[in-house]
């Protein structure tokens, strides 16, 4: 007999996981499947900021439903849903409620949205939870839930929570007294963990989604990794049934009584989509998000059975740059680069010597200026970060730490002049990286000016609160603006990398997927980067992709409910 469930999850990040807390708080059994060998999602390795509106947790703020529609509609530069769009805004505080509710811990953060220029921005909208004891899972598990890596950890093994994270990377008063804590901290208590070196904290995105799965496990959900989507299942009536998955090279089908949440991230890691939706294609290899998942299973599974699709064009743009993997002389690591680009000491230019962003500006819109420009001159993607010995000296450039940390002579000498490019002088770099030795240096010279004046007529870098929020106080007159003037001179590539793809399954406001019609098909629903985003080509505010997640992940849980009790009360 096939094994049935109420609800089937298909994917086990941000999305997958609410949708299964939601469902089985409304009296729903419910198996989350995951493809991969861990649980968590990208979600997990993500800085775990929720973008919620209106959310209210430190009180009225002036913040509202009408005023987020207003920054909303004065952001989003292609036609969206409304209807999802205002169920986004009107759902997202209730769903924070719950999750508050259900005993994950979360807290306001002070964090400018992404356009602080338009109308209704504010600089409150952003939410994160504290760190998590991933000990609290118990001893089977903790080991299984996705690890952070990269920036948001210190020397790849103590983690970091954002605080403790932007200390280290801007080289705040006291960087260092934070740092030996933690390596304190960690040492102190390795003697308690008797599975594995990993820090016992899960922070930032691992913070959430630990706390969100020791809510899962107490209300005793299923979960099964190493088992991937096959397939959906359609029933005579039209409606889907169930799914078809493999699990250790095992097909079987599970049967979904009332539901199935389609929750499996996006489509960055599948070349042969990229080539066919983005109209600057770049390479999946670039992308920021783990590679192991995220090649559009579930898409193309739902296209398959006439599923519809919108933004597929979009992507979450981060600028990131390319280095070797420490230890493995056959792997490289992709590094974001999203607050090293607009730092003071420093320009980003095109194959041409030329700028073509402010550099300072939020990473989604960074990425969008690099397709806008390849399009438009063929010389961008990847584009150069340009900066001299102090800026070096004093921020990481990617995953190229300061000289702090990394300098020069310990390099390894296979990354010059592949990797990173050094000079004495800005035409011998130019010509180190294929520029016009010309253009680079009026480029420079232009942005020494701009330095001395503190006003950067072009583009704007400095003039709002986003773009100080990541500068250097110390730097004045404009935070982030500084005179490239002391030798050696330094490039690196910068790639248009992502944090996922905007675009997918096209849904209405109650999370259903829409057929070609605009019609819903039966029994099938999708939250997460599955789901093509509320905001269309934007990214507004810090947490804009796990805020969605979360929320319609909530909401389609919430309409399997109401109809499973419907049907219920029909047939009683």
């Amino acid at each position: 007999m096939m094994e049935s469930f109420d609800i089937l999850v298909v994917g086990s990040g941000a999305a997958g996981a609410m949708a299964a807390l939601r469902g089985a708080d409304l009296g729903l059994s419910v198996l989350i499947v995951e493809k991969a060998h861990q649980f968590g999602g990208t979600s997990a390795t993500s800085g775990g900021v929720m973008w919620v509106p209106g959310h209210g947790l430190d009180g009225d703020r002036g913040d509202s439903a009408a005023e987020a529609l207003r920054y909303l509609r004065s952001v989003i530069g292609v036609p969206v849903d409304a209807e999802r769009l205002a169920a986004y805004v009107d759902r997202a505080p209730e769903m924070l409620r719950f999750l508050k509710d259900s005993g994950v811990p979360v807290m306001a953060a002070a964090w400018p949205d992404y356009f602080p220029e338009a109308p209704g921005a504010r600089a409150d909208r952003s939410i994160i939870c504290p760190t998590f004891d991933g000990r609290q899972l118990g001893d089977e598990r903790y080991p299984l839930m996705r690890a952070q890596y990269g920036r948001f950890t210190l020397f790849r093994r103590y983690a970091m929570d954002l605080g403790q994270t932007f200390a280290l990377m801007m080289q705040q008063r006291g960087w260092r007294w934070t740092a030996a804590k933690m390596i304190a901290r960690y040492w102190l208590d390795i003697g308690t963990r008797r599975l594995s070196a990993r820090d016992r904290r899960f922070t930032q995105g691992a913070g959430l989604m630990g706390a969100l799965y020791q809510q899962l496990f107490a209300r005793g959900v299923d979960l099964r990794l190493e088992t991937a989507l096959e397939g959906l299942t359609l029933g005579a009536d039209g409606r889907v049934s169930g799914i078809t998955v493999r699990r250790f090279g095992q097909v079987q089908q599970i049967g979904a009584r009332h539901g199935v949440v389609l929750a499996a991230g996006g489509f960055e890691w599948n070349q042969a989509l990229r080539d066919r939706f983005y109209p600057v294609p770049g390479l999946a290899r670039h992308s920021s998000t783990p590679e192991e998942g995220n090649r559009g299973d579930a898409l193309i599974a739902a296209e398959a059975i006439g599923a519809s699709l919108a933004h597929t064009d979009q992507g979450w743009w981060i600028p990131t740059m390319t280095l070797p993997a420490p230890g493995a002389a056959n792997f490289h690591e992709i590094h974001q680069a999203a607050f090293d680009v607009g730092r003071p000491w420093s320009v980003c230019v095109n194959r041409l010597g030329l700028r073509f962003v402010n550099e300072a500006t939020g990473y989604d819109r960074f990425g969008q200026a690099m397709v806008a420009d390849q399009l438009k001159t063929g010389a961008n993607m990847p584009c150069w970060l340009i900066f001299d010995a102090k800026f070096r000296a004093k921020f990481s450039a990617g995953g190229l730490m300061p000289t702090v940390h990394t300098p020069d002579h310990r390099i390894p000498g296979h990354w010059w002049d592949h990797y990173v490019f050094r000079a004495g002088s800005i035409e011998e770099l130019a010509r180190k990286i294929g520029i016009a030795p010309q253009a680079l240096s009026e480029t420079v010279q232009v942005m020494n000016g701009y330095a001395q004046t503190g006003v950067d007529p072009e583009f704007g870098r400095g003039g709002n609160i986003y773009d100080r929020f990541f500068g250097d106080p110390g730097v004045t007159p404009n935070p982030n603006l500084g005179p490239i003037d002391t030798a050696p001179f330094y490039a690196v590539p910068i790639n248009n990398g992502d944090l996922g793809t905007k675009g997918g399954l096209r849904c209405d406001a109650q999370a259903r997927v829409l057929d070609g019609g605009g019609r819903p098909i039966p029994h099938l629903y999708a939250a997460g980067n599955c789901a093509a985003s509320p905001f269309g080509d934007c990214y507004p505010g810090a947490g804009a992709t796990i805020g969605p997640a979360l929320t319609f992940g909530f909401v389609a849980a919430g309409d399997i409910a109401a109809r499973a009790n419907e049907q219920q009360r029909m047939t009683a």
